[in-house]
C-alpha cells in the first residue's frame, strides 16, 4: 500500500463528465489499497474569467482582493470532486488552502509557501476520507488568502506530499509526460521514462509546461519524487527524481523553447561604472526576471545593452526604464516582441566537449541567426527569430539524434572550425 497525492489540472476537471472521471480514478486507487490525496486546479478556463471579471469592474485591482477572488476557482472544483466521490459510495471531505495548512508568505499574487501542517489531512486519511485539497492557494500570517501564482496548484500538491510523508506526487494534465520536446512542434519528440530534478528544473525555466518550476524546486529541495502522466489513459508517465538510469550516458535530455520572451535594448548608454548596476538594481526592485544580458563593446564612451525577460513582465520594465533612462543619460529603448529562446538541457553537457559547437553549426546550416547565448553547465540556450523557433527545436532535435535512442558523440573541432561556425551561427 503506497500514501499517493494525485494532482488535477483545470483540463482534468473541465466539466461534470470530466469530475467523475477522475473520482472513477481515486476510488480505484482507493480500491486497490492505496492511501490517496487529491488536489486540483480551477475548472477549465475558470481562473481566465474570474479575472476578465475583475477587470471589467476595476482595471487596477487591489491584490489582496484578487487573491480572494482567484482562490474560489479551486473552491468549486474540489467541492464538485468530493461529491462526487461521495456519489461511488466513498467518503470524501475537501479543504481549502487554509484547511490544508498550507501557510505562505505575504506576497499577493505570487506568494511562497513557508510552512505546511498536514494535521488535518493526515487525520482524514486515518478516518478513510479521500481528502481533495484546493490548489493554488494558502493562508499569511494575518489570516489572509493568498495565491501561488501560474500553475500553482503543482507546488500545492508537493508541499502536501511532503507534509504527509507521500511515496510519489501524481501530478496528471492532458499530456502523457514529459518529452524531449514539444510535440505540438517536433512530432518525433519522444516521452522519457524519467528524468533528474536538475534537468526538468532547467526545461521548466527555459519554456516546457509540464511542471511548474517551483514545484520542481520544492520537490528537488525535499526530495519527493513527481510523477507526470495523463489524466485521460493509464499509460506509465515521467518520472522526475534524484538520479536515473540515463544520466551517465544521455548528452542532451530534450529541448525546450519558449516564445513569450523579449528582447529590450538601451541604446546609447554612458560606459561608466555603476550603471549596468543602476539599471538591472532599478528591473530587480520592480519585479522584472532578466534573463539573458548583452553589452556591446564601448565607442567613444558609449555602449548598448540588451537583456531578455518573460513577456508578463514587460509594462514592468517599461515602467521602469521609463524612470532610470533620463537618471544614466541613455538615448532610448527599443523593445523586440519578436523572438525566441530555444535551449538544449542535458546532465551531461558538463562532462562533454562539443555541444555548443554541434548546436551552432546545425543552426547555421539551417539559415537560423542567433541574437544572444547563454549557458549553464547543463543547459545552452540561444535567442532566435520567433518565426525560426519551431525549426531551431526541430533541427536540433535531430542533430542531436534525440529522435531515436542513440547517444551523440562528440566530434573534436578546432578552435578556427569553432569560431567559423558560431560566425555562420549568428
Amino acid at each position: 500500500m503506497a500514501l499517493i497525492v494525485c494532482k488535477f489540472g483545470g483540463t482534468s476537471v473541465a466539466s461534470p463528465e470530466r469530475i467523475r472521471n477522475v473520482a472513477k480514478r481515486l476510488v480505484r486507487r482507493k480500491q486497490e489499497g492505496h492511501q490517496v490525496v487529491a488536489v486540483v486546479s480551477a475548472m477549465g478556463k475558470t481562473t481566465d474569467e474570474l479575472l476578465g471579471l475583475a477587470a471589467a469592474v476595476n482595471q487596477n485591482p487591489p491584490t489582496r482582493e484578487m487573491d480572494r477572488l482567484l482562490s474560489t476557482g479551486e473552491q468549486v472544483s474540489m467541492s464538485l470532486l468530493a461529491m462526487a466521490i461521495e456519489a461511488r459510495g466513498y467518503q470524501a471531505m475537501s479543504f481549502t488552502g487554509r484547511q490544508a495548512g498550507i501557510v505562505t508568505d505575504n506576497t499577493h499574487n505570487k506568494a511562497k509557501i513557508v510552512s505546511v501542517d498536514s494535521e488535518r489531512i493526515k487525520d482524514a486519511l486515518e478516518r478513510g476520507y479521500i481528502p481533495v485539497v484546493a490548489g493554488f492557494q494558502g493562508i499569511d500570517e494575518n489570516g489572509d488568502i493568498t495565491t501561488l501564482g501560474r500553475g500553482g496548484s503543482d507546488t500545492t500538491a508537493v508541499a502536501v506530499a511532503w507534509g504527509i510523508g507521500a511515496d510519489v506526487c501524481e501530478i496528471y494534465s492532458d499530456v502523457d509526460g514529459v518529452y524531449s520536446a514539444d510535440q505540438r512542434i517536433c512530432p518525433h519528440a519522444r516521452k522519457l521514462d524519467e528524468i533528474s530534478y536538475d534537468d526538468m528544473l532547467e526545461m521548466a525555466g527555459a519554456g516546457s509546461g509540464v511542471l511548474q518550476m517551483r514545484a520542481v524546486e520544492f520537490a528537488r529541495k525535499f526530495n519527493v519524487v513527481i510523477h507526470s502522466r495523463s489524466a485521460f489513459s493509464d499509460a506509465e508517465g515521467t518520472y522526475v527524481k534524484e538520479e536515473c538510469d540515463m544520466m551517465e550516458e544521455a548528452v542532451i535530455t530534450g529541448i525546450a523553447h519558449d516564445t513569450s520572451e523579449v528582447k529590450v535594448t538601451i541604446r546609447g548608454v554612458p560606459d561608466s561604472t555603476g550603471v549596468a548596476a543602476k539599471v538591472f538594481s532599478a528591473l530587480a526592485g520592480n519585479m522584472v526576471n532578466t534573463d539573458m544580458i548583452i553589452q556591446n563593446t564601448s565607442e567613444d564612451g558609449i555602449t548598448d545593452i540588451s537583456f531578455t525577460c518573460p513577456g508578463a513582465d514587460l509594462e514592468r520594465a517599461k515602467e521602469t526604464l521609463k524612470r532610470v533612462v533620463p537618471e544614466i543619460n541613455a538615448r532610448e529603448v527599443s523593445i523586440d516582441e519578436s523572438v525566441a529562446k530555444v535551449s538544449l538541457v542535458g546532465t551531461g553537457m558538463k562532462s562533454t566537449p562539443g555541444v555548443a559547437a554541434k548546436a551552432f553549426n546545425t543552426l547555421g546550416e539551417a539559415d537560423i541567426n542567433i541574437v544572444a547565448i547563454s549557458t549553464s553547465p547543463i543547459r545552452l540556450s540561444v535567442v532566435v527569430d520567433a518565426a525560426q523557433a519551431a525549426e531551431a527545436v526541430r533541427v536540433l532535435h535531430h542533430a542531436f539524434d534525440l529522435d531515436s535512442d542513440a547517444v551523440f558523440e562528440e566530434t573534436q573541432l578546432s578552435a578556427e572550425e569553432i569560431a567559423a561556425k558560431m560566425a555562420k551561427g549568428r
